[in-house]
């Protein structure tokens, strides 16, 4: 079942102009508010934490943060529910230092001592295009798409690095002139990961990892645009030395429709009438995203007006309300006539109910250029 989010300005107790160091600042705030080292089994605690860091994860990146403030919460994560629990500790742990300094590793402020200094590196994220069509994006859709991609091959081991003993960091002290002094270092020998592969398989790269196919299902929300993109959370590239994967990224394409015109979530469609029909009014059907409709063409319609059809348009995307289907009457001139036909209209233009009377704008412009021939 899909859970509703808090908006993310609201969850950092920022306003919606807020500068990066006012973002920046609020998050580590809460952070350190909520941390769970803080508030050991405080269930409620470490939820607040994880939603404070999903919100800081979009708002301190300029492209997320662009399409959340465009398509809300759809526009970063596919419109999936479900609040803050994709982000796992992992995750947030490894985004500690562009908050609290790279000094304090995968920990701060004298929290997380226990946890330890290993660092765990992140699968790349793919990027793959989906073409919708009209029907699709008006109604949203569930995909099933072929992907390839690396994966942890079967069989691979993973041992704690000896070098540094699974922390993932060296520490050496040196002799001063004002005492000892202590550093710390990623270890060259896992990189910072304090794992090393045992055993892998021939096939397998000197990561542990090989290329694969897999089937991946997209829920795609409706009332998506051209050039959206959506992602889905460590559905990308495998992480090496049992990482994390890394993210899934959905381009939307949209399929031209035969008739329709989109524009935002309003849709356009020309409808021809023939010069009786416009003077003496008919019933056309016209086509909608799914399905036809009749619609009746008053006597007397001009060329050019347009008839509004409310809520026949698209969704939006946050489910707010739905566009209409705007359809533009226009008038056909037939360019080939036989001589009745000639004869026909040649009586029908020396009557006055077929010459152009100007009205409102119109005619004043009219009279004032009688005015100034009269003159």
């Amino acid at each position: 079942m899909l859970m509703s989010k808090r908006d993310y300005y609201e969850v950092l107790g920022v306003p919606k102009n807020a500068g990066t160091n006012e973002i920046k600042k609020s998050y580590r705030k809460m952070a350190i508010k909520y941390h769970p080292d803080k508030n050991p089994e405080d269930k409620a605690a470490e939820e607040k934490f994880k939603e404070a860091a999903e919100a800081y994860e979009v708002l301190s990146d300029a492209d997320k943060r662009q399409r959340y403030d465009q398509f809300g919460h759809a526009g970063v994560n596919g419109g999936g529910g479900g609040g803050s629990s994709h982000m796992n500790m992992e995750d947030i742990f490894n985004n500690f230092g562009d908050i609290f300094g790279s000094a304090f590793g995968g920990s701060f402020g004298g929290f997380g001592g226990s946890r330890g200094r290993s660092s765990q590196r992140k699968g790349s994220n793919l990027r793959i295009k989906v073409k919708l069509t009209l029907e699709e994006i008006s109604e949203g859709v569930t995909k099933k798409i072929k992907v390839n991609k690396q994966a942890v091959a079967e069989g691979v081991r993973y041992s704690s690095c000896k070098n540094c003993r699974g922390t993932g960091q060296v520490t050496r002290v040196t002799n001063t002139i004002l005492g000892q002094m202590q550093t710390s270092s990623s270890c060259p020998h896992c990189q910072g990961t304090g794992q090393r592969i045992s055993s892998k398989p021939r096939e397998a790269d000197d990561l542990g990892l090989v290329r694969k196919e897999e089937i991946i299902e997209i829920n795609i929300p409706e009332g998506v645009e051209e050039g959206m993109q959506l992602s889905m959370r460590g559905m990308g590239n495998a992480g090496p030395m049992d990482g994390p994967a890394g993210d899934l990224l959905i381009a939307i394409e949209e399929i031209p429709h035969d008739f329709l015109t989109r524009d935002g979530q309003n849709l356009h469609y020309d409808q021809f009438i023939s010069l009786p029909d416009a003077a003496l009014g008919t019933t056309v059907e016209i086509p909608m995203v799914k399905g036809k409709a009749k619609i009746k063409i008053e006597a007397g319609t001009q060329s050019g007006r347009t008839l509004r059809l409310r809520g026949k348009g698209l969704p939006d995307v946050n489910g707010y309300n739905r566009g209409d289907l705007m359809v533009h009457i226009n008038t056909w001139t037939p360019q080939r006539l036989n001589r009745e036909e000639k004869d026909i209209l040649q009586k029908l233009r020396d009557s006055e109910n077929f010459k152009p009377t100007p009205t409102g704008k119109e005619k004043n412009i009219f009279d004032r250029m009688k005015d100034i021939f009269n003159r």
